[in-house]
């Protein structure tokens, strides 16, 4: 009896959760394909609000081509969207963002990575308890003594999955890599349209790909809590500023 009411009794705990002051969230990518750019604003909300970040009107938006030295100021195109005009994206040249936004200012550097060819992709299959799951590979030669960094992009039927996959060439510089890219959101069935889109990105942002993907699963054994990604951007903001090359293949899984 005594054992019954000790497995019985459940205690609920509420936990109240303070309301924090709204953060900014910046996201820009230039690429070497041709623009124009965009540089997304937006704010955090509460825990409690519902999941829809407001965009963030107003700001004053400029990134350079430090490499050349030259400013392109952008147009607020949509309300949170900035578009650049004349900004190319080249191999090799470093990009920094100036964000005047709320009374403060946002800086950040990222220096575009020499283009790596992505060769194919082919797909690996397995089965799991009864379970039969594809797997995306992709394949391509990583340059010899330069230090790389890689991240995923995969898409299933033009449905973008959740994941975006990161990879670094310190252990295998110089290689034929032929690497899975394992797509824990979403199965991929025979038949499907996969395409893989693979990002030359600088050290910064490759960091904040693979903080992003531990703050999400929790896989990191050093952390007792949750954490923001280490972001490239400076003032405390949330998100990141990224100048890549960028290539894709597509396929069908059969």
């Amino acid at each position: 009896m005594i054992a019954l009411l000790i497995f019985s009794c459940k205690k609920v705990i509420n936990i109240n959760l303070n309301n924090a002051a709204p953060q900014i969230v910046i996201q820009g990518n230039i690429t070497n394909s041709s623009g124009p750019y965009l540089v997304q604003i937006t704010q955090t909300v509460n825990f409690s609000a519902a999941n829809v970040f407001p965009p963030l009107s107003g700001a004053v938006v400029k990134i350079s081509d430090n490499t050349v030295g030259l400013t392109d100021s952008l147009i607020e195109v949509s309300p949170g969207i900035y578009s650049t005009h004349t900004l190319r994206g080249v191999p090799g040249h470093t990009y920094q963002l100036n964000i005047l936004a709320l009374g403060k200012t946002y800086t950040a550097l990222s220096t575009m990575p020499q283009p790596v060819l992505l060769d194919s992709i082919n797909f690996i299959y397995s089965n799991l308890f009864g379970v039969s799951n594809i797997d995306a590979v992709v394949n391509f030669q990583d340059p010899p003594n330069i230090s790389n960094y890689y991240t995923f992009t995969e898409f299933v039927n033009n449905r973008q999955l959740a994941n975006t996959y990161v990879f670094s060439d310190r252990l295998s510089d110089g290689k034929y890599i032929s690497q899975e890219i394992v797509a824990d959101s979403a199965y991929v069935k025979r038949g499907d349209t996969v395409l893989i889109q693979m990002n030359c990105v600088d050290k910064n942002v490759w960091g904040y790909y693979s903080t992003l993907g531990l703050s999400v699963t929790g896989n990191n054994p050093q952390s007792l809590s949750p954490a923001n990604p280490v972001s490239n951007i400076s003032n405390n903001a949330l998100g990141y500023f990224n100048a890549c090359t960028s290539n894709i293949k597509i396929r069908i899984a059969e």
